[in-house]
């Protein structure tokens, strides 16, 4: 019995059974992974038909309707929640003309939430675009606005320009009691700017803010013949300014004996 147990104390000497422990544990784990990757992949197989049943629209859309968006996110093939093509939706909710930016989130197991953000109109663009706050251009139905907007015209690429000027010019002229309404940037980069009253300002290329300035400080000082309005102030000199007149009764008047 002794000469046993001493050969089974040399065999425990001899067998590293941690190591033996640890390869076996090892061995269980990869089997462990092994059968649960295999029956992800069953059950990701046997799923993959799933549907999408709730659809979210987020946002605050003005101009879009509800239905323009679902009939827009419609278009895009909705039968399998994991073949959903999500660039696919947002493209094709970016087609409609109002909207800004669109960002499309599948959530698990059945739903689909598009959050839409809409362009916010500021100006009117060359009598047939619009202008967002960020000067930008974008092409709308006008029918659709609420407001009435100022209109802006010029060049091709001049549009943020021509936004902050209108805005800096704006400011100007409230201050004052004016009402800027149109503002337009010839070919040769000359600004012309009209007030709510009709009246007309020549700017010129240099200078606008110190030019509608001297406006501002010459226009209460100016005195008008009897019946006359005035129809536009021309301020591209370097000090003083010219004015045009109109008559209104008088211009009636022709035009009522030539009916």
């Amino acid at each position: 019995m002794r000469a046993l147990f001493e050969k089974v104390q040399i065999l425990n000497k001899r067998c590293n059974w941690s190591f033996i422990f640890g390869v076996g544990f090892f061995i269980a784990v990869i089997i462990s992974l092994t059968k649960s990757t295999f029956w992800v992949s069953d059950w990701l197989v046997e799923h993959q038909d799933a549907q999408l049943k709730k659809l979210t629209v987020l946002g605050q859309p003005y101009y879009s309707s509800e239905q323009e968006i679902i009939s827009a996110i419609k278009r895009v093939d909705l039968s399998s929640y994991f073949e959903l093509d999500v660039k696919a939706v947002q493209q094709s909710v970016m087609s409609l003309p109002w909207v800004a930016s669109v960002s499309v989130r599948k959530q698990w197991p059945d739903q689909l939430h598009v959050y839409v953000v809409e362009h916010q109109p500021v100006a009117i663009w060359n009598s047939d675009l619009l202008l967002n706050e960020e000067g930008e251009v974008f092409q709308a139905p006008n029918e659709s606005l609420t407001n009435k907007l100022p209109q802006l015209y010029g060049p091709e690429g001049s549009e943020t320009e021509a936004w902050q000027t209108f805005l800096q010019l704006k400011a100007m002229l409230e201050v004052n009691q004016f009402h800027l309404v149109s503002l337009a940037l010839s070919e040769r980069f000359a600004w012309q700017l009209w007030l709510d009253n009709g009246m007309r300002l020549n700017l010129g290329r240099e200078e606008k803010a110190k030019r509608v300035q001297r406006f501002i400080d010459v226009y209460p000082q100016m005195q008008r013949p009897e019946g006359a309005l005035i129809d536009a102030i021309d301020l591209r000199y370097d000090t003083g300014l010219a004015v045009s007149w109109k008559y209104p009764q008088v211009e009636a008047q022709q035009n009522k004996s030539k009916a």
